[in-house]
């Protein structure tokens, strides 16, 4: 009986040494904020609307994201640009271009600001228009460019939608003007002669 008691209290003792004991939470420090890149009960990431959360948003729609993807079109890299666009920022080495992210990069920014400078006017007139049920921003504007070329993006404006093009995958650019409504992308500043 007594082994049993002495077997007993042992067991007892490396229990309670071996436990954490509850502690009081402290009410006066704040509370942890919660990340604003992720969306609450998910674990998934989301884009904030400003430039970056622009660029990387079309990139998913174009390439996935992915810098060395070439389409059945023959449009290259994270944002599947095509030769002609590229020859406009004197690159040529379209398989240098596919293995570098950052001239990739720099190109997309490059772009952003030759297609602003192009529609500049139009940004001006249209951006809080609504066109075929479409509120249009200056970033839906760019993304359209990007999608069809500004010359397209002027065409469809000008005529207040009337004028239509999709790309060779039956995309419009209304869908492009709605997808990529409303990021801030006023950091990029108009230039005709950017380069990359």
């Amino acid at each position: 009986m007594i082994k049993y008691l002495v077997f007993l209290l042992i067991g007892f003792v490396a229990l309670v040494s071996f436990t954490t004991p509850k502690v009081k939470k402290d009410k006066t420090t704040p509370k942890p904020k919660k990340t604003a890149y992720y969306a609450d009960n998910f674990n998934i990431p989301f884009l904030v609307k400003d430039f970056v959360g622009f660029k990387e948003a079309l990139a998913f729609k174009e390439s996935q994201g992915k810098y060395r993807v070439v389409n059945k079109l023959g449009y290259l890299g994270k944002y599947q640009f095509g030769r002609e666009t590229l020859k406009r920022f004197r690159i040529y080495n379209t398989q240098n271009f596919l293995k570098t992210p950052e001239l990739q990069e720099k190109s997309f920014v490059a772009y952003c600001k030759v297609n602003k400078w192009i529609l500049r006017k139009d940004i001006r007139r249209s951006v809080g228009k609504t066109i075929n049920g479409t509120k249009i921003t200056e970033s839906g504007i760019l993304a359209a460019a990007h999608l069809s070329g500004a010359g397209n993006v002027k065409k469809y404006l000008r005529s207040n939608g009337v004028f239509r093009f999709n790309d060779a995958f039956g995309t419009s650019i209304k869908s492009y003007m709605k997808k990529f409504a409303g990021y801030d992308v006023s950091n990029i500043k108009p230039n005709k002669k950017a380069r990359v």
